[in-house]
Parts: structure tokens; sequence; C-alpha cells
């Protein structure tokens, strides 16, 4: 048995219809280099073989009334691999469009709580020869960027023949009373957990208070502009892809003494700024995203999401790319800095602190208040380490890989950022009623990277 930490654990509370709190990746895989070639009953008996090696794939939610604390992950089973993997074919004529339009509505739709959440789509039909895509779907309650990473890994092999690896022991199995006798246990103990949260939090606003004397804070909450993207959500996504050159990206980098994910920035940055000024759209203040980082590394916490961020100012109202790059990177440092003085377990250990109860009131009361239409931030950027060298799934080797994080009421737009090799991999998300093309904003950026190598 595995307990859900405080912060898995809200990702499920805070989940409804029009908030489904998955991570997705959109995969491109050449089938030209399947040993005997590509065929969907193939590529699902590898997938198969696979499996023992995947406890995150095989791990259900359960539960009990009397459950003071947050929900378990067990092993489910009755695990039936037909339930999870699911076979489509795109409209012709195949093309990026019609993938976009796919798998916006794959991520429109809630998993299924009752069995381990996770799917996976094979689509068939791309235009490109030899082309096969995949939608794999992933609560975010199960799995942060990295840990999404580090399961694409065991998903995968570095040669397109590789034998399936070892399995990997599952969290095993929890009657209902003693997922409630543990969660009473828990219930009684969690003033001790206070005991940590308080003088961390009092010491976090004593040092926030001296920062913003000396002007070394990071952008504040509740400064952004509103925009667009800072509405209520439906149901529906929509999405857009768009692959860049990293050695460009690490030429810039170099060029302007500057980090990769400043330049990731400023490319979001410069994107954004066209995309809402043609529209007369392109507020005079600048526009703030939110900034996860993963704290794994450092982390001695339990639970699946050990996540920390930042708020940072894209500086939209500077023309000059160049100067806003410059710009970009010294108030990235700022919040960099300001960030690893609050403490990179806070947010971990905050949602720690709060009961299953506490958690319930907090979000009745955050729905019926302002704080949901208010723009905190304008949007999310996230910058995720991929593999280095060429990976196979199924022995067809993954030419592309787009990760998709989830929006929120009033932060409807994700940008998610993953290297893969020598290319960099932009998945784009938010909803149809707020976005008229989305894919303007997405070809935006490679105009962005040509204009900043112009100047290098």
């Amino acid at each position: 048995m595995e307990r859900l930490s405080g912060l898995d654990a809200g990702l499920l509370y805070s989940e409804s219809a029009t908030v489904p709190l998955h991570v997705c990746s959109v995969v491109e895989l050449d089938t030209s280099t399947v040993p005997g070639g590509y065929s969907f009953e193939r590529f699902r008996d590898e997938l198969a073989k696979r499996i023992p090696a995947l406890p995150e794939f095989r791990a259900k939610l359960a539960d009990s009334q009397l459950n003071l604390d947050h929900p378990v992950w067990v092993e489910d089973k009755d695990f039936d691999l037909a339930r999870h993997l699911n076979r489509i074919a795109l409209p012709a004529p195949g093309g990026r469009e019609e993938l976009a339009e796919v798998c916006g509505h794959i991520a429109s739709t809630l998993l299924d709580r009752t069995k381990p959440l996770w799917e996976m789509w094979v689509i068939e039909g791309c235009a490109k020869a030899d082309t096969l895509a995949l939608m794999i779907k992933v609560h975010h309650a199960a799995v942060d960027g990295v840990s999404a990473a580090h399961l694409l890994h065991q998903l995968c092999d570095e040669v397109p023949d590789a034998p399936p690896p070892e399995p990997v022991e599952g969290p095993g199995d929890a009657t209902r009373l003693r997922i409630a006798a543990d969660g009473l246990w828990r219930f009684v103990t969690l003033p001790w957990q206070l005991t940590r949260v308080i003088p961390e939090t009092t010491a976090v606003i004593a040092k926030t208070v001296t920062r913003a004397l000396t002007g070394k804070t990071m952008a504040a909450p509740f400064s952004a502009p509103a925009t667009r993207f800072n509405a209520q959500l439906t149901s529906e996504r929509c999405l857009a892809l768009v692959q860049l050159d990293l050695n460009d990206v690490k030429k810039v980098k170099d060029r302007f003494a500057v980090k990769v994910n400043d330049v990731v920035l400023a490319l979001c940055a410069g994107a954004l700024r066209g995309f809402l000024a043609d529209r007369d759209e392109l507020p005079d203040k600048p526009l703030i995203a939110v900034v996860p980082a993963s704290v794994h590394d450092i982390s001695d916490r339990p639970g699946r999401n050990q996540l920390s961020g930042m708020f940072c100012n894209l500086h939209t109202d500077v023309e000059d790319p160049v100067q806003r790059l410059r710009a970009i990177a010294e108030s990235d440092t700022r919040a960099k800095e300001h960030s690893a003085s609050l403490g990179p377990t806070l947010l971990v250990d905050l949602a720690q602190s709060l009961s299953r109860g506490a958690f319930e009131t907090l979000l009745g009361v955050l729905s019926h208040t302002p704080l949901t239409h208010t723009a905190i931030h304008n949007c999310v950027i996230s910058n995720v380490a991929g593999p280095t060298t060429t990976l196979y799934s199924g022995g067809a080797a993954i030419t592309a890989l787009y990760p998709l994080g989830p929006i929120f009421h009033g932060s409807g737009l994700n940008i998610t950022v993953m290297s893969l090799g020598d290319t960099l991999n932009v998945g784009i998300l938010s909803c149809p009623q707020l976005v008229d093309d989305l894919w303007d904003l997405a070809d935006r950026f490679d105009g962005e990277l040509t204009e900043l190598l112009h100047h290098c």
C-alpha cells in the first residue's frame, strides 16, 4: 500500500469535468526501424512485456468511507491492457491539424478512476510515410514532469530489438480496514506536520519582505494583466506542436551567456507578444508565467509529485528580442534565487499539512470567490530535460515527443518543452473557447528563434 501525498491527493480533489488533471505526450514514431515491420498486434505484445516493469501502470486508487486521510495506491489484480490501449486512425489527409484535433479530443476526457490512471492511443493514418503517432495520458496524481520522463525510459529502449526490462514490484494490496486504520493514525499525527510547516511559512514571509525591500523578489502573483487566456474553461481542449533545433537554442544561449531555460522563456514571450499584438490585445504590463521546478533530487518527502515553482516576468512589454532575452535572464535569476531561499520543499510540505477535510473545505471556498476569475498569472511554462539519445518504442524510433501539461480556470494556456536528442519539442495546450488558432502561436516560435540567431 502506498498512500498519496498531500500534493498528489490535491490534484485528485481539484479535478473536474472542465479541468481534467492529467499530463499527456504526443509521440511520433518512425516505423521503418521496426524489426519485421510494424503491426498493431506486434506493438501491443511488446508493450505487454513491459507492463511488469511499470508499477505506475498497474496501480489503481483504493479508499474507504472511514478513511480520514488521502486515498492509497494498490496493485490492480484484474489489470487488463485492453482497457488502456486504444487504436484509432486519423481522418484524411492525416496532417498536423487532424492529429491535433484527435489528440485535443483525447486530452479533454477524464480518466476512469476505477482502473490504473493511464491510457495510450495508437494513432495510425499519418500523412507522412512510415509515421505512427502515440497519445499517452497519465493522471498528474501519479506522475510529475520528471517521473513522467523516467516512465518514458521504462517504456522505451535504446535499441530496436531490446529485451524487456526486469519486473518491478508494485504497491501491494490493502483492505478497507487497513486503509482506514492507517488513515486515522496519520490524521491524529497531523499536528506534528504543522510544527514544521508553521515555522517554515513564517520564515518565508520574513525572507520575502526582506527581498522586496531590496528589489530581489520574483514576479508577484496577481500582478499579471488580464488576457484571453485568463478566463473560465469548458471541457474542450485544443493543442499545437512545434519542433525546434536544440543546437540553435544552445547557440543563442552561448552568444548571450544565458541559460537554455532563459532562451525557452524568451521564445515563449516573443511568440505570445506577436500573437496578442496581431489581435490588438497586447497588454502594456508584461505577462507573468508560472514555471514549475522539480525537487526530486533534493527532496526526502513522500509522494510522486515533488514540485516547487516560481513566478517569472516574460517582459512582453520589451519590443527588441535581444533586450527581452537579457531582461528575462536577469529576472529569471532573481526568481530562482528567491524560490531557493523559500525552501525547495515548501509547496510539498504545505500540501502535506492539509487534511482531506481541509482540502475539500479550501476548494469549496475557492470555487465561490473571485480568485478563480482573477489573473494570478497568465500561463504555465515548463521545461523538462528529455532523453539525449534515440529511443525506440515497439522497435520504432521516436522522432518527436511533445509534452502537454494541464490548464486551469483563470490560467488557460500551458506551454511545456522537452528536449529529445538534438531537438526541442514544444507542446501547447489551451481551450478552443479562449484561442481561435493555436497554430498561429506555435508557428511563431521558429520565427522568434530565427530572429535571435540573426543577432548571434
